[in-house]
């Protein structure tokens, strides 16, 4: 689905280098921050139902850890590289600052197409690659979480891996796991409902009503749904929803709950009654007061930006506008709130899971949903704040916090030896 062949560590870096030439940020701290600490590749040989051998290919990068563990998500994809594991590795990194969680940056990856596995050879792939980074994995080391394609029985079947390895239950070893595993409570709606939360705080500062508001959401996954459904019970019209097989539409405004039935039954939101269907690049394309790209990266860059009609973009995927097209954005007056703002429901409900598994406790959904809404309404006001004192736009601001908060840190913990 990605529109652009820019490689997204280079993009990455290029809001980086912005960032810290409009922080006046000692060259010698940007060079670190350019750079990851830990890169892991690792050969995952595995025999197939049909008794024929493959050889998959995995990635662990660890980013920067100046303020905590490492934390990232791993996911399942047949275009899966390193640089792209490298940027969201990054993109962890500024984001765990920018909510303020005591986390540094890391991801992972392996290059498989899950559509085309049974669940058996999905668990021994899972368990062969936990296998390869277990020494470089732990509850204060490295922990990780779903991502595209996994979900919370992939967290199981690590957890369970690790576990044996050390000889007994290590819950905290990775997030988003089961509830009877020791998940949280709203972990699985956290990324999206943070998306939808985000949306309704910049309306708030845009001065635009909610009610009947226009949403179009690009990537009807697991992010794409609970944003959707959230912004429908706040009072907003989602007029546009798409998968990876296309888009619907409908001016009237669709129901996310009953097109996500659609999909379970159909296997896409395509055909969906009273709706016309369009491209994935069309549904970028709709007039709308709220766009939300939540699927892979690189959707909206050079080439498309111009055709946005949106009057606001929020980030729910990770990466998906290029620097180029930030630029085009801005000078139409697209207003836009950036993915290490927007998405970083996900990993504070995963700071919240960890701290739980730590303490051997159980918060209730309530108690989840008001620590997950005061972190993310004073993140969000933060990042506002910072705009308007700098005279920069939203990306520019966030990463201005994410990325001053570890210069700070690693400033002051110093270079060993």
């Amino acid at each position: 689905m990605s529109g652009d062949n820019k490689n997204p560590y280079d993009n990455i870096c290029s809001q980086l280098e912005i960032c810290t030439t409009q922080l006046g940020m000692d060259p010698g701290i940007h060079e670190i921050l350019t750079h990851s600490k830990l890169i892991h590749t690792v050969s995952l040989p595995l025999t197939m139902d049909n008794g024929e051998i493959k050889v998959f290919t995995g990635y662990r990068v660890q980013h920067n850890d100046a303020r905590g563990p490492y934390k990232g998500g791993i996911r399942y994809h047949y275009e899966v590289s390193m640089d792209e594991v490298k940027a969201l590795a990054m993109a962890m990194t500024w984001k765990c600052a920018v909510i303020d969680i005591p986390y540094g940056g890391a991801k992972g990856g392996i290059v498989c197409n899950t559509k085309e596995m049974s669940i058996g050879e999905k668990e021994h792939l899972t368990r062969r690659y936990t296998t390869a980074i277990s020494q470089f994995i732990g509850p204060y080391r490295d922990v990780p979480a779903p991502d595209m394609y996994t979900d919370a029985q992939t967290m199981a079947w690590i957890m369970d891996t690790y576990s044996v390895m050390q000889g007994y239950s290590v819950p905290e070893v990775v997030t988003g796991k089961p509830i009877e595993l020791g998940g949280s409570e709203g972990r699985t709606e956290a990324t999206g409902r943070g998306t939808a939360i985000c949306l309704r705080e910049c309306a708030r500062s845009l001065d635009m009503p909610l009610k009947d508001a226009t949403v179009v959401v690009q990537g009807f996954g697991n992010v794409g749904v609970h944003a959707a459904m959230t912004l429908s019970s706040m009072g907003c019209r989602i007029i546009g929803l798409s998968d990876s097989r296309g888009g619907i539409f409908n001016p009237e405004g669709l129901d996310p709950s009953k097109v996500l039935a659609h999909k379970i039954e159909t296997g896409s939101v395509l055909g969906y009654p009273g709706s016309e269907e369009l491209t994935n690049e069309e549904i970028l394309e709709l007039e709308c007061d709220f766009l939300i790209p939540a699927a892979l990266g690189h959707q909206i860059h050079e080439k498309n930006a111009g055709n946005v009609k949106a009057r606001v973009i929020v980030e729910g995927a990770n990466g998906p506008t290029t620097t180029e097209a930030d630029e085009i954005l801005s000078k139409n007056g697209v207003f836009l709130v950036p993915d290490i703002l927007a998405n970083s429901g996900g990993v504070m409900v995963s700071y919240l899971e960890w701290v739980q598994n730590i303490n051997r406790q159980h918060w209730s959904l309530t108690e989840v949903n008001q620590q997950l809404e005061s972190k993310l309404v004073t993140a969000y006001k933060n990042v506002w704040d910072m705009k308007e004192e700098m005279g920069v736009n939203m990306r520019d601001a966030a990463l201005g916090m994410g990325v001053s908060r570890v210069a700070n840190a690693i400033q002051q913990l110093g270079l060993f030896p």
